[in-house]
């Protein structure tokens, strides 16, 4: 077997739910280019038509499927449209999450003031959203067909507390919780799971956090780039890889319950 054989995905279909965003569509892209038939799931149609088209202008298959995350019904739905088109679905990318403007604390503000409500929508975006309905959907027809692998989409902040971003950091720790506990469930049912953990990616949802109009770090920018060994961000495409060996069953098919730093070994220090 080549290097390149080991990676193929030629026989798989995988799923991405967020494949709308700029690292889910990223990452549907990378799962394409390596043979998969790719599902992209949002709710952004204009979005993800034009992230399947992409894919398909590169000579893979592709399709985007209108799915609500929070929506076991609608997930489902999704699930057997992907059935009748591709087959069943052999890989998972749960890339769903973000974070709320009122479940962040400003500097100088008071945890105890925090809003539940805000709290309470965070989680169910990261965690219900963002890894347990569609890891139930479809892990059920993985178990089933005795053959899986689901890729969640943590956060490093779920491993390092960060300030201000509270709510969110705990929903991602929770996503590495429960990606160790599915991993256990379902190790000996064929179907492996994992959770990568980004570190700071610049996207559409953070980039006004991370840099001024002018091109310049702000405060917290640049805070972060100087806890950051390697002195940079991260580039979107720098998930590819780790993406695609986590999907291929011949290149880590004794992987299963582990979370992977991609951060720029800004884990590796203290804060």
């Amino acid at each position: 077997m080549t290097i390149e054989n080991l990676f193929r995905l030629d026989d798989d279909t995988a799923v991405v739910i967020g494949g709308t965003g700029e690292l889910g569509g990223l990452m549907a892209e990378a799962l394409g280019a390596f043979g998969a038939k790719v599902a992209i799931l949002g709710r952004s149609e204009e979005r993800g038509r034009a992230r399947a088209l992409k894919i398909t202008e590169a000579g893979g298959q592709a399709g985007f499927y209108p799915a609500d995350a929070l929506s076991a019904e609608s997930l489902q739905s999704a699930h057997d449209s992907i059935c009748g088109d591709f087959g069943t679905p052999t890989i998972l990318v749960n890339a769903a999450g973000g974070n709320r403007p009122d479940a962040t604390l400003p500097p100088g503000a008071d945890f105890c003031d925090l809003p539940i409500d805000a709290w309470r929508d965070v989680f169910d975006l990261n965690l219900v959203g963002g890894s347990l309905l569609p890891s139930q959907v479809f892990g059920r027809s993985m178990v089933a067909a005795g053959r899986g692998s689901i890729i969640n989409i943590a956060s490093m902040s779920g491993m390092i507390p960060l300030s201000r971003v509270v709510a969110y950091s705990a929903a991602k720790a929770a996503v590495i919780n429960l990606t160790m506990f599915l991993a256990r469930e379902w190790a000996t049912q064929g179907v492996r799971v994992n959770a990568i953990s980004p570190g700071f990616f610049p996207a559409d949802q953070n980039r006004r956090l991370l840099f001024n109009d002018d091109g310049g770090y702000t405060e917290r920018g640049g805070q972060i780039i100087a806890h950051t060994p390697m002195g940079r961000f991260g580039e979107a495409s720098e998930l590819a890889g780790i993406v695609v060996w986590l999907a291929s069953q011949r290149a880590s098919s004794f992987v299963t319950g582990q979370n992977f730093a991609v951060d720029g070994g800004f884990s590796s220090t203290t804060i």
